[in-house]
């Protein structure tokens, strides 16, 4: 693997040392624990950028899963005319995957968790990585909302933890929040916006506050287009199409509600609401529709109907 070496501020000490960093403009082994659908998607833009990446989940099925997606994903994207046939086989020659976690992590530069938005089992995930990573390794949360200090906080090198909130789909999606913990420090900041650069997507720098920006503005504009549904305003897909033709966004909120799953939503906006108020408080259709398992377009059904990954109509109560 290439590194360079740099003279780092390691603390907010005085003391300065040189250690070896890998250098994020070249390959890096980066490990992404979580294959789902945010997890692979990250093991492909950054096996797609040359880096040597490995997939890790609590059993092989679901990594085989995730690396099957990602296949398809690429050649999707050959049919398309998006990616080239050499593309893809080099993507895929920099990408495996691994049910055994200290395997998966050891050596590793870079470490993404990618799993579900509990920040219990984020906090378990991040301290188990430490206990086998170099002390040099970065260690990422891809998180949409939860206080990236809290899970540094649990680590005994806190400073080297940030967050990178990719977008779903992230081999689409060219957006990355990198969240600034009150521990982070400079180092482990500039790797990641470098890193992020170097597999094509854009890094907005962000402080940890809660829902960052970009969460807490895209829940409020979700929460009251349900509102609008809820109370009879307007219809599902007539709140979608004013904001795509009267704003020019590239999906309605109620759709990009289906798209990220309703349980989801759900769960960031009690977050939110406990952090930042009760504007943030969830309604009740979307209680609702949880409940009954309507989770959006990973359940076949939430705002709308979903048929082979297509929205084909509203659901029957929203329309």
């Amino acid at each position: 693997m290439n590194v360079t070496v740099q003279a780092v501020i390691v603390s907010q000490a005085t003391s300065v040392m040189f250690i070896r960093i890998p250098h994020p403009s070249r390959s890096m082994r980066v490990t992404v624990i979580g294959a789902g659908s945010m997890g692979h998607g990250i093991a492909q833009v950054s096996a797609a950028a040359g880096h040597d990446v490995t997939l890790n989940d609590v059993d092989q099925e679901r990594v085989q899963a995730g690396l099957d997606s990602i296949e398809g994903n690429l050649t999707e994207g050959v049919e398309r005319g998006k990616v080239s046939e050499d593309e893809r086989t080099a993507t895929l020659e920099n990408v495996d995957g691994s049910a055994d976690f200290q395997a998966a992590v050891e050596g590793s530069d870079f470490v993404i968790e990618a799993v579900p938005e509990d920040i219990e089992l984020k906090k378990d995930v991040l301290t188990d990585a430490e206990e086998f990573i170099d002390e040099t390794a970065v260690i990422g949360s891809n998180t949409s909302s939860l206080s990236v200090t809290e899970l540094a906080s649990a680590l005994n090198s806190s400073n080297r933890v940030i967050g990178v909130h990719f977008f779903n789909p992230p081999h689409i999606m060219s957006l990355v929040e990198v969240i600034v913990a009150e521990q982070t420090d400079e180092r482990t900041e500039q790797i990641t916006v470098d890193y992020v650069e170097n597999i094509g997507k854009n890094p907005v720098v962000v402080r940890d506050t809660a829902g960052f920006s970009s969460s807490r503005l895209g829940l409020v504009l979700g929460l009251e287009a349900m509102r609008m549904v809820e109370t009879g305003v307007a219809s599902v897909t007539d709140i979608d199409t004013s904001m795509r033709e009267g704003y020019n966004h590239p999906m309605g909120p109620l759709k990009l509600t289906d798209v990220i799953g309703l349980d989801v939503r759900l769960d960031i906006a009690e977050y939110l609401t406990d952090e930042l108020g009760e504007r943030f408080r969830p309604p009740q259709i979307l209680r609702r529709k949880v409940r009954a398992g309507n989770l959006g377009k990973k359940s076949g059904e939430g705002f709308y109907i979903w048929e082979d990954c297509e929205a084909v109509r509203p659901a029957k109560e929203d329309r």
